[in-house]
């Protein structure tokens, strides 16, 4: 419906990569979670309608994912979802809480932010999601002894526990409810249907 608004976004993305001798850390973190959530968004318009991000193959079947298909245009170079997730947001910014800010297009994924990520309330916006997330009772189940907590503390469980705490410490510093210590970790199904 604001194709037009969208394609004006998309345009000043592709035309104002971030140069680190000009933008401060937190302004090529915000573009880049910025970047990846609406060329996200973009492909899944491209192909829809589509029941599953995952539906969407380029290439080998089994070996290329939509996250591999190198369709983002950024001032002259051409990047993948996976390109911009895992070899720059990952690899340059060492922040965890990007987890529950890049967004996946499925029911199991945080929340689509209804506002663009900014350097000056990066901060705020990073916790507000990880609080919201943990909160949400379709993404996790958290109780003291036995939490039922999403896929994503597992697949990028070595994100959470870098700094030498466990993931259960990790949760704990923007969970209401605390985790014991010595509890089982369980995790849920992950549902990877489109999230319209």
């Amino acid at each position: 419906a604001d194709s037009l608004q969208f394609n004006k976004y998309l345009t000043l993305l592709k035309n104002n990569h971030p140069n680190k001798k000009n933008w401060s850390r937190d302004e090529q973190l915000a573009y880049w979670i910025n970047a990846y959530n609406a060329f996200t968004l973009k492909v899944v318009i491209d192909n829809y309608p589509v029941k599953s991000i995952k539906d969407i193959k380029d290439g080998i079947p089994f070996v290329n994912t939509v996250w591999d298909i190198k369709f983002i245009k950024i001032e002259g170079a051409t990047y993948d979802l996976n390109n911009i997730e895992h070899g720059i947001i990952r690899k340059q910014f060492d922040e965890p809480r990007i987890h529950f800010a890049v967004n996946c297009a499925s029911v199991s994924c945080p929340r689509l932010r209804n506002e663009a990520f900014t350097a000056e309330r990066l901060e705020e916006q990073l916790t507000d999601q990880i609080k919201y997330f943990l909160a949400n009772p379709v993404k996790n189940k958290i109780t003291a002894d036995s939490p039922q907590l999403s896929k994503i503390f597992t697949w990028f469980k070595g994100d959470f526990t870098k700094k030498g705490m466990s993931v259960i410490e990790f949760i704990n510093q923007y969970s209401t409810v605390k985790i014991n210590a010595n509890a089982k970790l369980d995790y849920m199904d992950y549902d990877w249907n489109l999230n319209e």
